[in-house]
């Protein structure tokens, strides 16, 4: 197989095709770094990019699949978001300085490596996860694949980007905020935000405190849902242990006739926000289609309330603090030392937040009495300039971020599962999504509508030309 071929294959197929001796990992792991390479000079995707272990990890695989040994992900080259740990490499998180190598893997790696996945690298993302851009002087900008011009989204953008240009068939992510589902929005990809504790945070009991999930990105609801049942289990030392649930058995499956609300009311902020028309005009196209599958769809607006948002925020800021101070000799931009100094004013505020939570999900679950999931769009707007982010105060970046990105933290808050669809492309080519929500451990229902959704409407065959490589 050419590498060409290979960078076409999605998870499962290139699974597959491991498995029945088409390809070897060594030749698929090869593929996927060179792809890299020739892609970091335009998109850079990644911060590490790890040659010569991969290759290493993938001649191991071929001798263990040689040997008739089976496992789901056994040889297939993935990458990770470089806040997660991998041994032998440190973990930047978005920023500058150097930082020790990591002596033990996070257990979401752990338990891809159990699953055969051999990790090529790890991927950009901004400062500490905050933004929904994929930049920071620490490593520039990483563009997305649709458009040289215009962000990836983030804090996942690195991850959405090597997985939409078919450098890796999939990647694992991390969402606090809507960072999984933002960038596969703008990147036109599955992306899903778990069920709190779905996937494992350790060597964190829970990551800002409960609000940040991991979770995969991939071009197919099939291959999320793989990805997501390898990485899934609980550490002994984590905060949150949902019931275990096999979401990929949920491709296929008929979720019957469901009532869903289209709900395109923002949650409150202080930040006046709109919802872009090009963007409200396809989340109104993906209800269609869901009528056309068989489901009543109704205009239902959800009311989040101002106490949501008054929970996020010192959730949010001392999480950022605390992450820093972890960090010594960490190399930031103003815009964070000034989070984490209101992380520091906030701090009274956080034990009020979380025990709000439970009558927050008690308030807002009421709404699933009369609907099985919500419809909204994941962003209000297009996927906004690459360098729309630089070099604005703070107050100007909580303007832009606020108004292109207003709809998805309410589920972070809660823990509930999630998942951006793509919903189409505006007039000038860029990707936009709409997210599936549901209540508590609904993961296996909102994946068998993401898929119903990706039948009828084969998001998968659209591909971005590639700019990035030298030969365009």
């Amino acid at each position: 197989m050419t590498t060409a071929a290979v960078n076409e294959l999605g998870l499962a197929q290139l699974a597959a095709a491991l498995t029945q001796g088409k390809i070897t990992s060594v030749a698929a792991t090869t593929a996927a770094l060179d792809a890299i390479d020739a892609s970091q000079a335009g998109l850079n995707a990644f911060r590490i990019v790890r040659r010569e272990q991969a290759l290493i990890e993938a001649a191991d695989a071929d001798r263990r699949l040689a040997a008739g040994e089976r496992a789901p992900l056994l040889g297939v080259p993935l990458a990770i978001k470089d806040d997660t740990d991998i041994a032998g490499s440190p973990t930047a998180f978005g920023c500058g300085g150097d930082f020790p190598v990591k002596t033990e893997d996070a257990e979401s790696v752990r338990r891809l490596r159990a699953a055969g996945a051999v990790i090529v690298g790890k991927t950009n993302t901004c400062e500490l996860g905050q933004l929904p851009f994929t930049s920071a002087e620490a490593f520039g900008h990483t563009r997305n694949p649709w458009s040289a011009e215009h962000t990836p989204g983030g804090s996942s953008g690195g991850s959405a980007a090597a997985v939409a240009a078919g450098l890796v068939p999939a990647a694992l992510g991390s969402d606090g905020a809507g960072s999984v589902r933002i960038p596969a929005a703008w990147n036109n990809l599955v992306g899903i935000k778990p069920q709190r504790g779905r996937i494992s945070t350790w060597p964190l009991p829970e990551a800002f405190y409960g609000l940040t999930v991991n979770g995969p990105l991939a071009r197919t609801v099939a291959d999320a849902a793989l990805l997501l049942d390898a990485a899934a289990g609980p550490h002994q030392g984590d905060l949150h242990t949902p019931p275990a649930v096999r979401v990929s058995e949920a491709i296929g499956r008929d979720p019957g006739r469901l009532r869903i609300a289209l709900s395109l009311r923002t949650p409150f902020t202080a930040i006046k926000t709109e919802l872009d028309r090009e963007v409200q005009a396809r989340v109104h196209a993906t209800a269609d289609a869901l009528r056309r599958l068989g489901h009543e769809v109704t205009i239902a607006d959800l009311h989040y309330g101002v106490l949501l948002g008054a929970t996020f925020l010192p959730r949010s800021m001392v999480g950022i603090r605390e992450v820093l101070n972890r960090m010594p000799g960490a190399e930031v931009d103003p815009r964070t030392t000034h989070n984490a100094l209101t992380g520091r004013i906030l701090s009274p505020a956080l034990f009020a937040a979380r025990r709000a939570e439970p009558l927050l999900r008690k308030r807002i679950g009421r709404f699933f009495n009369d609907y099985d999931v919500v419809l909204a769009p994941t962003t209000a707007t297009p996927p906004p300039g690459v360098h729309d982010i630089d070099n604005i105060s703070s107050w100007a970046t909580d303007q832009l971020i606020t108004t292109a990105c207003p709809y998805t933290w309410p589920w972070n808050v809660l823990g509930w599962p999630s998942i951006n669809v793509p919903a189409g492309f505006t007039a000038t080519g860029l990707p936009v999504g709409a997210q599936l929500m549901g209540p508590a451990n609904s993961e296996p229902l909102l994946v068998s509508v993401a898929a119903q959704l990706e039948a009828e409407l084969e998001w998968h065959k659209h591909r971005p030309t590639p700019w990035w490589t030298p030969a365009a």
